[in-house]
């Protein structure tokens, strides 16, 4: 292999963790920016407001998102991914139950987004095996 191709290797494979952390951070922010769609998912049977938690996951994917895009803090970023990943499916769940009187696109959208948290797991690993 050539030192030019290695070289490509290394940029895509530290582009995928700045991607990723790019992702989040924008999603992060959509928290704060448009916060009801957020709203709508968080399970009322959690104490408190589902504002807060709207908001709380808008810092835990800016956060996780920052720690993502730096190079020295890319494989704790990673793992931050997995994690966050991990938490926020119970918000996918609650949204197909929610979501069952809903539009039959609406509903597909909603089922659809829970296998997709296996590829977005599978990916931040990748990212962590890099680092």
């Amino acid at each position: 292999m050539s030192s030019s191709s290695s070289a490509l290797q290394r940029i895509s494979k530290s582009s995928r963790g700045a991607k990723m952390g790019a992702w989040l951070v924008g999603m992060g922010v959509l928290h704060f920016v448009a916060p009801k769609p957020f709203d709508t998912i968080v399970p009322e049977e959690l104490p408190g407001t589902q504002r807060f938690y709207t908001y709380a996951s808008g810092v835990a994917e800016i956060g996780v998102g920052a720690l993502l895009l730096a190079p020295q803090t890319r494989k704790v970023g990673a793992l931050s991914a997995i994690a966050l990943y991990v938490g926020v499916f119970p918000g996918n769940v609650n949204m197909v139950r929610l979501w069952k009187d809903k539009p039959l696109p609406m509903r597909i959208g909603a089922i659809a987004r829970l296998p997709l948290q296996v590829p977005m797991i599978t990916q931040a690993w990748s990212v962590y095996k890099e680092s």
